[in-house]
């Protein structure tokens, strides 16, 4: 049976995803011969890197064939390729979530596309919630692990075998050397940066508080609605992955009335505040990848 006719394009990546993902790359192969090796998807308030790409050419995704738009603030709408720190870079500034209504696979495509324009690696950033009670906002946070609270992922559906396996195995999903080399980054400029796992939940609400219990009861540091579904995709594809996260909010006085409520102006502030250091800490890491 035809894949297409069986599986329509909900399910992914199927065979249909796979013509998607070629037509988006040929597409940005018209606009430059640029191959990028770093990809790098930039977090909630965490665009200002994009500004320190040199030789950039910007795509706005509203151009890219079956490339999503951002409606979230704090996120651009553009595809960034360019140098930064002596390494090709492709960075996504604005990045898709479930809440919004997209699919896992829409959440992944632009990823399956780096890969097919030949990235090696993939750096997803994103703004967080501090659940370990010793974090503080500004803090950074090299992630070691997840905890999928998504529900779903985008492999569900056929596999595409020219990307990787049917069973790819999560434990490769944060690399130790990644973190290692993440961590002698961060010393090298004298950036302390915490150790932590990341959960990822459907969203768009915050972590109640009893939910917030829950996962410090599952040893998880830091809460979001991101960066998972990327980093699913991007080891499925072989691709050396790394997540940081920014602590933008820790857990609040639950007796302080409205003062004591999260805001996504808030988070958005506290990421932006701490661009200098992202910055520093960002390019470091670049400047110690291997490829």
């Amino acid at each position: 049976m035809d894949t297409k006719a069986q599986f329509g394009d909900t399910f992914g990546p199927s065979l249909l995803w796979r013509e998607r993902r070629k037509e988006a790359a040929a597409y940005i192969r018209t606009r430059t011969s640029f191959v990028p090796e770093i990809g790098i998807i930039l977090g909630s308030g965490l665009g200002a890197i994009a500004s320190e790409i040199q030789n950039a050419t910007v795509i706005p995704y509203k151009d890219i064939p079956y490339f999503p738009q951002s409606t979230v603030m704090g996120h651009a709408s553009e595809l960034i390729l360019g140098e930064l720190e002596g390494k090709k870079i492709v960075a996504m500034n604005g990045r898709f979530h479930f809440y919004e209504g997209y699919t896992m696979q829409q959440i992944a495509f632009p990823v399956w596309v780096m890969r097919t324009l030949g990235t090696q690696v993939l750096i997803a950033t994103n703004a967080a919630g501090g659940i370990n009670r010793s974090f503080s906002p500004g803090d950074l946070m090299i992630i070691v692990d997840h905890i999928n609270l998504l529900w779903d992922n985008p492999l569900i559906g056929p596999n595409d075998d020219e990307l990787g396996v049917r069973f790819p195995a999560m434990g490769l999903a944060y690399p130790w050397d990644m973190i290692e080399l993440a961590q002698a980054a961060a010393d090298k400029e004298n950036i302390p940066v915490k150790r932590g796992v990341y959960v990822a939940t459907q969203g768009p609400v915050y972590t109640t508080r009893a939910e917030g219990e829950l996962y410090r009861l599952m040893r998880a540091d830091a809460v979001g609605m991101s960066t998972v579904p990327e980093i699913i995709a991007a080891t499925h594809a072989g691709m050396r992955t790394l997540g940081i996260s920014c602590i933008t909010d820790a857990s609040k006085d639950p007796k302080a009335g409205p003062a004591g409520v999260l805001t996504h102006e808030e988070v958005v502030e506290v990421a932006n505040r701490t661009k200098p250091k992202f910055i520093r800490l960002m390019k470091a890491i670049l400047r110690e990848i291997n490829l």
